[in-house]
């Protein structure tokens, strides 16, 4: 049987950082080995296809010429066919890098559509490039879908159509009504809220349609090897639908919002299906490390999941989450600047404003810009600097965004009146402060006026990343202007060390931040833009996506060589096939998160239950049968306590071992302890108060006093700050309590618990077993082994015990132990086979060689002696296996990696495994 091959360790691979560092320098020397001529060619291409757009995050859009488009990606197309081959990458965002305009029954206008994201793909050459998405325009009949989809073909785009109706609840509801918003702290809509909350469910199911829609073109068209990135948060279900259709898929998913903080992400009805939509992807990139924390964070709080510094983990499944800033193409700004109508537009723009210092803001006209803020800034700028009045000018672009809406008609108001009062407050007859445009430039006018500008203003008061300011910063080499940049734009994590870095809601902040850049001396300058031209011309958009690409394959590297790691699922059928075929079996059981109920890992009314262990309510009826069958001995091995174990368990016939093994007993009869004659527990108290201190310090923890150990339990508290407690209460123990006693400190997930040295459940089973052998009589050896637990690594000893494939070397005291052990005359013989024996062989020597281990350490106090009871017991428990090689099953409960040899996800499963068992039992008569 396949099993867990934990004791076969793979070849070690090169480091992760290793790989990716060696595929970056490939592609810095393949881009550098392209002939001349061809990479001059590859910018006439970017040149042409570019011409007459401006491309940024600002979606300022210009003239477009389709026939260009077209010949420049189909050009594209058929060079890169001419090429060997290259992994084929599959970009799926809501929008294609095309528009389609319908001009008749079979014939479409093609328009470019413009983007930061277009802009970063269409320049990478390491990759075989498709895009997906809507091509903006409703096509419901066949013949059009038919003429649109060759159409765009040519330009290696593939379309999904959606129907007004999708479009209207999922892109103009879901996504810009509720996500949009929330993602950019704006929060949910507040008007009529019973209505809202009826809108969130049908928009979300709208939502919910359209990305399977994506998906089921991306299933379409996708063929194995392909890499398919998902882009925004149009697209957070996509992962999940793409996993689900084929878990083999390499699947990215970017978002070029922020992301907000947990607070802000739990107040979404939907929160939890999209975080775990979205971690259904591979890898998972934000454009900075805050938006990768919220998100991390996010997931921990409000999923219960374990963040780690590589990403989010889930039942032993890793999601790796990463920063990756997005840049701009450069050399296309810088080269611009050398056109010859370039500079013509730089010469009038020189003219026009002669004498005078320019300012220039660019930006969408949104909420999140801040445009008002810039604005009043200025004015209060003007009003403490008369001397400038006359000396400086604001030149605002305002491109106009969804006009039809109530909200942003009411900012182009609001910006128009303050432009009005400032300019009439301020202004000349010849000369006004501020020059205010609603509308875009074309591209090569925004180079012009990039490069004439003394100060840029980008005041967002939130934003994902903001290129404008890379795009200015591009095309100041001759002028080396200063960069005042909002601290609430992605770009600031960034271009932080050149820029001025403001708060845009602080007025006064900003004014001040305007006086000292248009003072600023000139080396200043200088060391500023050196700063951040170095970094825009480095981390430019074309690395930014082959760098996520290349991570995106070695995530999946690493997960595969994980995944060895993780035991395979348990093959009920196989385990009860032999089952029934065994003829003396033993079951071994953990209780906690493996015979109760599964409860929330968040406490949300599951705290009570988890305090309160109770065996779930479908496993008493097949535990009756299995217990009741002769065939067949259950124990019940626990960390809980007596009382726990007795109120579950006393009307089953079956063996209970409460506190890891320490105390013992048949149902039928008293408790009886297996506990060592000379155990010190003079350190129970002050363990005790210690766990007391911290448990009233941490809401939500709580701690268990046992008879050999005492646990403190911080599951239910805040995530973050039990950990902090946690750290800090070790340093207590390690320090104070426990600084000189024979202690083991185990930590579990979310507990820290103190016991001492030599309790676990594997240093446990064989006196278990002992007793077992000793009250039964048995006349045939143990055939079948099952053992399923829920257990803490250090308890995991418990599955070894009975692993027949690892070998172990036992030391000479351990041989002379073994050959003067007390073996009683009254213990049945069995004869085993060779898959048997070598099992009872390792079990002597396993345990054994926990005791030399006692006894070494015994001079000095830190260890018990075994007794003249342990030998017998150990010897009675480990000669009685015969599992014939395969009739062993160890299964970890819901354990991300085990040293079992098989896993089991939750308790439910561990339901329909011992029913379909009760199945197959024998009752008492038979």
């Amino acid at each position: 049987m396949p099993g867990n091959n934990y004791n076969c360790t793979p070849l070690t691979p090169r480091s992760r950082l290793e790989r990716l560092l060696r595929e970056r320098e490939l592609r810095k020397s393949s881009r550098n080995s392209q002939p001349t001529d061809e990479a001059r060619d590859g910018n006439k291409e970017a040149e042409q296809f570019y011409s007459d757009s401006f491309i940024s995050e600002n979606e300022i859009s210009g003239t477009n010429n389709e026939e260009e488009v077209s010949e420049v990606l189909t050009d594209r197309s058929q060079r890169q066919d001419e090429r060997p081959y290259k992994q084929r990458l599959l970009v799926v965002a809501n929008r294609l890098p095309v528009s389609a305009v319908r001009e008749g029954v079979d014939s479409y206008h093609l328009e470019i559509s413009v983007g930061g994201l277009v802009s970063a793909l269409l320049g990478v050459k390491e990759f075989d490039t498709r895009w997906i998405g809507w091509a903006g325009v409703n096509v419901p009949d066949d013949i059009g879908q038919k003429a649109l989809t060759k159409a765009l073909a040519e330009m290696r785009c593939i379309p999904v159509f959606l129907d007004e109706e999708i479009v209207n609840q999922y892109y103009n509801g879901y996504c810009n009504n509720i996500l949009w918003p929330l993602f950019h702290y704006l929060g949910l809509p507040q008007e009529d809220r019973l209505a809202t909350t009826r809108s969130f469910q049908s928009q979300f199911d709208a939502y919910k349609k359209a990305n399977q829609m994506f998906a089921d073109v991306v299933n379409k068209h996708y063929e194995e090897g392909d890499v398919v990135w998902c882009h925004d948060y149009h697209l957070m279900f996509l992962p999940k639908c793409l996993k689900e259709y084929n878990d083999k898929m390499k699947v990215g998913w970017f978002l070029h919002t922020p992301f907000p903080s947990s607070e802000i992400h739990r107040t979404l009805p939907s929160r939890s299906e999209l975080l775990r939509s979205v971690l259904a992807a591979d890898l998972v990139g934000f454009h900075t490390y805050d938006y990768a924390r919220h998100f991390v964070s996010a997931c921990t709080r409000i999923l219960g999941l374990e963040g780690t510094p590589e990403g989010v983990e889930d039942q032993g499944r890793l999601t790796r989450v990463a920063a990756f800033p997005i840049g701009i193409d450069s050399e296309r700004f810088i080269r611009a600047l050398e056109l010859p109508e370039v500079q013509e537009h730089m010469k009038e723009l020189k003219e026009r404003f002669a004498g005078r210092k320019v300012m220039l803001g660019v930006d969408r006209l949104d909420m999140i810009k801040g445009i008002p803020q810039k604005i009043l800034a200025f004015e209060k700028f003007l009003e403490e600097n008369s001397h400038w009045r006359d000396k400086v000018v604001l030149l605002q672009i305002a491109v106009p965004t969804r006009t039809d809406v109530p909200e942003y008609q009411k900012l182009t108001s609001q910006v128009h009146e303050i432009v009005g009062r400032i300019n009439g407050r301020f202004g000349t007859l010849t000369a006004v402060p501020i020059h205010h445009l609603d509308r875009s430039l074309d591209f090569q006018a925004l180079c012009a006026l990039y490069a004439v500008t003394d100060v840029a203003l980008v005041t967002s008061l939130r934003d994902g990343m903001n290129l404008v300011s890379y795009e200015f910063v591009a095309c100041q080499a001759s002028k080396k202007g200063v960069l005042i940049l909002s601290e609430f734009a992605g770009a600031a994590q960034s271009l932080g060390a050149g820029a001025i870095l403001v708060n845009p809601w602080n007025i006064t902040e900003v004014a001040a931040s305007i006086g000292y850049a248009l003072d600023m001396p000139a080396d200043e300058r200088e060391k500023r833009h050196q700063v951040n031209f170095k970094h825009v011309t480095t981390h430019t958009s074309q690395e930014w996506a082959a760098t996520f690409v290349s991570e995106l394959n070695d995530t999946i590297v690493e997960a595969q060589l994980r995944t060895r790691q993780v035991p395979p699922l348990l093959p009920n059928k196989v385990a009860v096939d032999c089952y029934s075929k065994s003829n003396n079996r033993l079951i071994i059981l953990g209780f906690n998160a493996t015979l109760t109920e599964p409860v929330d890992a968040l406490g949300r009314g599951g705290q009570i239950k988890e305090l309160e262990l109770t065996l779930h309510p479908n496993l008493k009826e097949p535990l009756k049968k299995l217990s009741d069958d002769p065939k067949t001995t259950i124990v019940v091995l626990s960390g809980s306590d007596r009382a726990v174990l007795d109120n579950n368990f006393s009307e089953y016939n079956m063996w209970l071992a409460a506190e890891n093994g320490m105390f013992l007993r048949l149902t039928s009869g008293e408790w009886m302890t297996t506990l060592p004659e000379n155990l010190n527990m003079d350190w129970v108290d002050s363990v005790k108060h210690v766990f007391e201190y911290f448990t009233e310090r941490t809401p939500r923890s709580h701690f268990e006093l046992r008879e050999t150990s005492v646990i403190w339990n911080y599951k239910y508290a805040d995530v973050e700050f039990g950990r902090l407690q946690a750290r800090d209460l070790l340093q207590h123990l390690w320090t104070g309590p426990i600084s000189n006693a024979s202690l083991d400190v185990v930590q579990g997930g979310r507990s820290v618990e103190v016991r001492a040295v030599g309790v676990s459940k594997g240093a446990a089973i064989d006196r278990i077993l002992g007793e077992i052998v000793h009250n039964k009589g048995m006349k045939a050896p143990i055939d079948y082994v099952l053992c399923i637990g829920h257990f803490l690594a250090k308890d995991e000893d418990v599955y070894k015990f009975f692993e027949p494939e690892l070998p172990s070397e036992s030391s000479s005291i351990a041989r002379a132990m073994l050959s003067n052990s007390y073996r009683p005359s009254s213990l049945p013989k069995f004869s085993a086979n060779k898959s048997g024996s070598k099992a009872s062989r390792y079990k002597k020597q396993h345990s054994l060689s926990n005791i030399e281990k006692s006894q070494i350490d015994y001079a000095s106090g830190d260890a018990w002696r075994p007794t003249y009871r342990d030998r017998i017991s150990l010897h009675e428990g480990s000669s009685v296996l015969d599992l014939k090689g395969d009739n062993y099953f160890s299964c970890a409960v819901a354990r991300k990696r085990s040293s079992a040899r098989y896993l089991l996800k939750t308790s439910h499963d561990v339901v329909n495994l011992l029913s379909d068992l009760a199945d197959h039992s024998s009752s008492p008569s038979t």
